[in-house]
């Protein structure tokens, strides 16, 4: 399995920090370990203590590039640190030691790793820092102050000068690179982003203008017909590209692009087209519309978008006839495990009872069967109630429109 990219420059990121400040601190504790002996005149637990962790830390860190385990050699490199600033934490002062601040930056590099580990060394750390109070304020001692008293000042400073640079020099700096090419890499993707977006609505555009273009040759090609039946099957057509144009319409005419699109408006907008499309527009038709504001995958609003347009255009053919007033209805909720039941009628004069997908010779009623099978759905006929009513079960697809076979 193939690593992101922006993972694997995360894990570079921290393997890079470790290394540099296992060798900075390496380094350093040689320089500090020599400068006690030579300069300050400390003898002792001190300069061994700088000394032992230099060679265990060194050792450690050529093991890391044989074994490649960095929690392995990050947590020995913490515990090795914790205790070696205990150690000359105890042996130079206790409480009033200026090297326990190495104890701070133990726990900065343990949540510069990762939060678990900030948290369980903070807790550590500060136990640790009250024990050596207690300590402190108790007669017992297990250590003395070792620094003498005329190189204390210059033991201060150059744990100081220790602290300052690992947090400046190594911490400060590579947190600002990995900060800095993040802010790079965020910008970058941001383009991108705004980039597809671009591109997405484009095609949504053109998709649109592409499927009212066909609308447009379909209408023409009917007024070119005489024969009734067929200049109505073309309209029917025409109906169907139009309720798909609307989605893609939608789409492209959001702000902040998404793949789904709001419900009500969309149903809203096509049942006052297929009304003004089959009546005109002075008509005697009312709309009662009970939808939730849902968000739906264009995978699922295209087939709804169909099955919606068939009902309501043969509710306004054949049963509402001519002039004649009439109501058409849909309501529509959203169930559970992301079903959602729509009613859909009118209350025409409605069909015979035997008429179904199976016996019926228009296209219209076996599509609406056929699209609610592809929502992974069920319809049924409402025949207790006056007119044509369904009642429709279905899910959301978020997967490939697929045609209908």
């Amino acid at each position: 399995m193939k690593v992101p990219n922006k993972d694997k420059q995360l894990l570079q990121d921290k393997i890079d920090l470790v290394l540099k400040v296992n060798y900075s601190s390496s380094i350093f504790a040689i320089i500090f370990g020599l400068a006690c002996i030579y300069f300050l005149n400390i003898q002792g637990v001190i300069p061994y203590a700088f000394f032992i962790y230099a060679f265990l830390n060194l050792t450690n860190t050529f093991l890391y590039l044989k074994h490649r385990n960095l929690t392995l050699a990050y947590n020995f490199t913490s515990i090795l640190s914790m205790a070696g600033a205990i150690i000359v934490t105890l042996f130079s002062g206790g409480i009033r030691s200026p090297f326990i601040f190495i104890l701070a930056i133990v726990v900065f590099a343990a949540y510069v790793t990762t939060m678990v580990y900030g948290q369980v060394y903070l807790v550590f750390n500060l136990v640790v820092v009250g024990m050596l109070f207690l300590y402190d304020l108790g007669d017992f001692r297990i250590s003395e102050n070792t620094v003498p008293e005329e190189s204390r000042s210059w033991f201060a400073f150059l744990s100081t000068v220790f602290a300052v640079y690992l947090l400046g020099g190594v911490f400060g700096k590579n947190l600002l690179k990995a900060h800095t090419r993040l802010y790079t890499s965020r910008n970058e993707i941001q383009e991108r982003i705004k980039e597809k977006e671009t591109l997405l609505k484009e095609v949504h555009h053109r998709v649109k203008n592409n499927l009212q273009t066909v609308s447009s040759l379909l209408s023409l090609q009917s007024r070119t017909i005489e024969d009734d039946k067929i200049s109505t099957i073309i309209k029917s057509s025409q109906n169907r590209v139009v309720s798909m144009a609307m989605v893609h319409e939608m789409l492209y005419k959001r702000d902040d692009y998404l793949s789904k699109i709001e419900l009500k408006p969309y149903v809203q907008e096509l049942c006052e087209y297929l009304v003004r499309s089959v009546k005109g527009n002075s008509n005697n038709i009312k709309l009662n519309l009970d939808i939730d504001d849902n968000k739906l995958s264009i995978d699922t609003v295209i087939p709804l978008g169909l099955i919606i347009n068939e009902t309501i255009t043969n509710a306004l053919k054949y049963g509402i006839p001519e002039d004649k007033p009439g109501e058409i209805s849909i309501s529509l909720q959203k169930l559970k495990d992301h079903r959602y039941i729509m009613h859909i009628g009118d209350n025409g004069v409605g069909y015979a009872d035997d008429v179904n997908p199976k016996t019926a010779k228009s296209l219209g009623l076996k599509l609406i069967y056929n699209l609610a099978r592809q929502l992974r759905g069920s319809i049924t006929r409402e025949s207790d109630r006056k007119g044509t009513h369904y009642r429709m079960v279905f899910e959301e697809i978020v997967e490939d429109f697929n045609a209908i076979e």
